[in-house]
């Protein structure tokens, strides 16, 4: 039997979005030099090639271009595929917004993969398994945050995603080696997937002892709710100061 909570896991489920909402991010790390993001300073930036990896300088960038090359080359031009006429010709639209969806509801997704692989009560789940999110596309929607919509959730062997790209994989050990030097748990793996476009967005997931999120058993009815409705302000009832480091 599932457990009813007396309200949700969401402090701000019941509360109104704002009409423009700001975008949320998670504390992210620099590639290269391993600094955290301190937001009051500065943001980070991507790279240009394939938009999911962070730096805190130029620097760092140019100095980490050696290793980052070749996983940013095979990202880039997954993306440049989807670009090619024929059958997906609409899929370089469904790309773009993709990339926004994952990166406006970072704090969601992080989220929703520590309570879907239940790492406080099971730290080892990281190493084992890993969070599919599959999204239907509304196009037509006015909202770009509203575009997508959770279609099912599933928890699925990690090797799902290590295997089935060596790059990626091998990406991914190397966030979760970087992470347990600093005291984590590893690096939890979502798959956020709609048709035959996927994003894979690494987490590097502190010790549990440092983290006080609960343990929830209604974390995707919250995802829905806030995916759904284009809402981007999604707050934990309670967290520290840095429990989760978006990769």
């Amino acid at each position: 039997m599932a457990t009813v909570y007396a309200q949700p896991a969401a402090a701000n489920y019941f509360t109104a979005p704002q009409h423009a909402a700001p975008k949320q991010r998670g504390y992210r790390v620099c590639d290269h030099c391993g600094c955290i993001e301190q937001p009051h300073l500065g943001r980070f930036r991507l790279c240009g090639g394939c938009m999911t990896t962070q730096y805190c300088s130029p620097d760092c960038q140019k100095a980490h271009w050696p290793g980052h090359k070749a996983i940013c080359q095979h990202t880039a031009s997954q993306i440049s595929s989807a670009k090619q006429p024929g059958p997906s010709m609409m899929d370089e639209g469904l790309v773009k917004s993709l990339r926004k969806f994952v990166s406006a509801h970072a704090s969601l997704l992080g989220w929703a993969g520590f309570q879907a692989l239940q790492l406080k009560r099971l730290p080892s789940n990281i190493r084992q398994n890993a969070l599919l999110i599959e999204l239907s596309y509304r196009p037509s929607s006015p909202d770009p945050l509203r575009r997508f919509a959770v279609k099912s959730t599933h928890v699925v062997p990690r090797t799902y995603v290590t295997d089935n790209d060596p790059l990626v994989g091998a990406d991914i050990h190397r966030r979760e080696d970087r992470c347990r030097k600093a005291g984590g748990i590893g690096c939890a793996v979502i798959l956020i997937q709609c048709g035959d476009i996927s994003q894979v967005m690494p987490v590097e997931v502190d010790s549990p002892s440092r983290i006080s999120w609960d343990t929830r058993d209604d974390w995707c009815d919250v995802l829905r709710h806030f995916a759904d409705s284009g809402r981007t302000d999604f707050k934990p009832i309670s967290t520290t100061s840095r429990g989760i480091i978006y990769g």
